[in-house]
């Protein structure tokens, strides 16, 4: 599929719920993620940090989250998303514009803008604020000719932000504006309970996007719930470390190998990539 094709897909998925995303780190985590049987991709801002040895929350350039979702694109035929975090640069709607062109070029369907954190320390951006940068996104889809999937995501709920007894509706309400704006979609992540996921998927024109994991619903419930699309951020890139570092210290422990009894095999993983290579590096190898 071509870039205009892998939109069309990416899109229409979202109308066939629920859309599960495991989120990626990396080239390779992609092609296990594709080979495993996922529909799309999409990735985890935490994890490509990590796998630069660097902290979450645009701790990496631009530059470089850009060329770690170019290697992702290229490694997979199945449509990609890519997490920008807040935009990178310095939070304006132009800088935000820019790194959606720089997602363009490298080949991604989808992106995932967050509205935290704020300006001159604040949690969270004014949602009139958020809006202006969402529409910003949107303008550059447009003149780039891609339609691009822009999943807004709103952290009132992930970082406990505001009065309890209001954040549902602060919720929707940033909802309605992000939409307006242009946004596909709405990323609510941290929430978990059965009644408010309800409540959020009622009141959202739009699918919605619930991040999951262990402690949430599985995804049969958040089907029942009206969930549309389920991201597992960075669990997977979670789950993976923990295996690493259990494996190591088993090693230098107890000089025994148990943890890695369920690892895949070496040809395994390198047949996985052998289309890539042969395109790379010619028929002569």
């Amino acid at each position: 599929m071509n870039q205009h094709e892998r939109a069309a897909t990416f899109r229409q998925l979202h109308h066939q719920p629920p859309l599960v995303l495991p989120n990626a780190w990396d080239a390779g985590s992609a092609r296990v993620i594709e080979q495993a049987g996922a529909s799309a991709i999409a990735t985890t801002s935490a994890g490509v940090s990590w796998a630069h040895g660097r902290r979450d929350g645009q701790g990496l350039p631009r530059a470089q989250a850009v060329e770690a979702v170019r290697h992702i694109v290229e490694t997979v035929a199945i449509p990609v998303s890519a997490d920008i975090e807040g935009g990178y640069g310095d939070g304006t709607p132009d800088a935000l514009a820019d790194t959606v062109r720089a997602m363009l070029d490298v080949g991604v369907v989808g992106v995932n803008i967050e509205d935290t954190p704020g300006r001159d320390g604040m949690p969270i951006r004014a949602p009139a604020e958020q809006a202006a940068r969402i529409q910003a996104a949107r303008e550059a889809a447009e003149q780039a000719g891609i339609d691009l999937f822009i999943n807004a995501r709103t952290d009132l709920y992930l970082r406990a932000l505001g009065d309890p007894g209001e954040r549902l509706e602060a919720t929707l309400e940033r909802a309605a504006l992000y939409l307006e704006a242009g946004a596909d979609s709405l990323f609510v992540p941290g929430v978990t309970d059965v009644a408010t996921i309800r409540a959020l998927a009622a009141g959202i024109d739009a699918p919605l996007n619930i991040l999951a994991g262990v402690g949430a619903p599985g995804i049969p419930t958040l089907a029942e719930l009206g969930v549309a699309r389920v991201s597992l951020g960075p669990e997977v890139a979670l789950g993976a470390f923990a295996l690493m570092r259990d494996a190591v210290q088993e090693v230098l422990s107890t000089g025994t190998y148990r943890r890695l009894d369920h690892g895949l095999s070496f040809g395994e993983i390198d047949a996985l990539f052998a289309d890539r290579s042969r395109s790379a590096d010619g028929p002569d190898g």
